[in-house]
């Protein structure tokens, strides 16, 4: 046989079939390939699934989670970007990656959209099975048995930890000493601002400074310029050089002994970065010492050249819902590592009462099942669901969410799916 599937029950019982599969596709020289598969005779009667973003972001969270456990870092899974271009053939890199299969691309692989390579770790192997299995019969409104329900959520939830990874401090803080330029980037609420203040408190023990970004902040302010000084002449000033931001936290550093100074940026994207670095973009290159030379002389002990100092690390937020500036450029953004944070379920659970625990997973459902990539950077934060006292929780989620929802409807942020948050709104309005 060259295959074997799950195939919705409108399909006839032989020939082509249409929508939504599960199929396993045995080979002569190696372990079946188990595969999501959209049938060859097109979308229907599955294509409000299939182009459900959603769906293939679980799909593809589901691969992740095999992909990660796996402790050879081989890759044993793949998905697709989008279920629904059927005129795209499996990747030529995948194609390598997976060549014992290569007579299942040649025939299918424009229908191909999750694929996995079985191991000897039959614990995988099953996880795997179960995880595609139950999110197909899920988006058919089949739930499993009552005694299969613990699985299910066990399996979901592990899952949906790639979709909201997490990031503690102590990985900013390595990656500050490996890199020693990194910006911490989300949605609002998440927490950004926060971790940046703890890192500088308890891990540099406040050896550093916070300053804040703005659509005024200049090359001047930042890095250093003129400034005008009062004096006795007939006009009543001078100009004379005046350091910026950069230079004072240059001049700390080297005053620490060999201490790590952090200089904390906070909304390091409400800036124009290419103007606001000028030159000094240069500068920003964690493994080689660089030197640029300055139009003035600023004095001891920077004088008219700057270095940053190899014990000078700094730590930038940026709020991924501000779209008032434009994007960080290619330049800017290679020179610093990036790390994303998103919204914790358990932070939410342990500080919440029952009611914000719901309305925090009717909201981040919305954002999984509907927004796009670029939406779904957008997804609430937990801080908007902390509150223990029911009361206290309905005026929170009025006066807080719904202005940040409602303002992603007016900029036009949630178009695609701006029905079910309109509706979300609704049921908190009803509260």
């Amino acid at each position: 046989m060259p295959f074997a599937a799950l195939i919705h029950p409108s399909n006839p019982d032989s020939r082509a079939y249409g929508g939504m599969s599960f199929v396993i596709f045995p080979v002569d020289n190696g372990p079946c390939l188990v595969s999501l598969v959209i049938g060859t005779q097109g979308l229907s009667p599955d294509e409000s699934v299939l182009g459900r973003p959603g769906h293939i972001r679980k799909v593809r969270a589901i691969c992740n989670m095999v992909n990660s456990q796996h402790e050879k870092g081989e890759l044993l899974a793949w998905s697709k970007q989008d279920p629904t271009r059927t005129d795209l053939d499996v990747p030529f890199n995948i194609r390598q990656i997976f060549s014992d299969y290569s007579s299942v691309f040649d025939r299918y692989g424009k229908v191909l959209y999750g694929i996995y390579r079985p191991t000897e770790n039959q614990e995988t192997t099953a996880k795997l099975l179960k995880a595609f299995l139950d999110l197909m019969f899920e988006e058919r409104g089949i739930t499993p048995r009552a005694g299969s329900i613990q699985d299910n959520e066990n399996i979901r939830a592990e899952y949906f930890t790639n979709l909201f990874p997490k990031i503690d401090s102590q990985e900013v803080v390595d990656l500050l000493n490996t890199r020693k330029y990194v910006i911490l980037e989300g949605p609002p609420g998440i927490g950004k601002t926060r971790m940046a203040m703890q890192i500088l408190s308890e891990n540099y023990h406040n050896h550093g400074t916070t300053i804040q970004f703005h659509p005024n902040t200049t090359y001047e302010t930042f890095i250093g310029g003129l400034s005008p000084e009062k004096d006795t002449s007939e006009l009543g000033f001078h100009f004379t050089p005046k350091k910026g931001e950069l230079m004072e936290a240059v001049v700390e550093t080297l005053k620490s002994d060999g201490r790590s100074y952090l200089l904390n940026i906070d909304e390091i994207n409400r800036a124009d970065l290419s103007k606001v670095l000028g030159e000094a973009i240069y500068l920003f290159e964690p493994k080689s010492a660089r030197k640029v030379k300055l139009a003035h002389d600023y004095g001891e002990p920077i004088f008219n050249v700057l270095q940053l100092p190899e014990n000078l690390h700094i730590l930038g937020t940026m709020n991924t819902a501000d779209r008032s500036i434009a994007i960080v450029d290619v330049a800017v953004r290679r020179r610093f590592a990036y790390l994303k944070l998103w919204p914790q379920m358990e932070v939410v659970m342990q500080n919440s009462c029952e009611l914000m625990q719901e309305a925090f997973l009717k909201t981040i459902s919305i954002f999984v099942e509907y927004s796009n990539d670029e939406a779904f950077n957008l997804v609430p934060g937990h801080s908007y669901f902390l509150e223990i006292d029911p009361e206290k929780a309905k005026n929170t989620l009025k006066v807080e969410l719904v202005p940040l929802l409602e303002e992603y409807l007016a900029q036009g942020y949630v178009a695609s799916f701006a029905d079910s948050i309109r509706g979300h709104l609704q049921w908190i309005e009803s509260l």
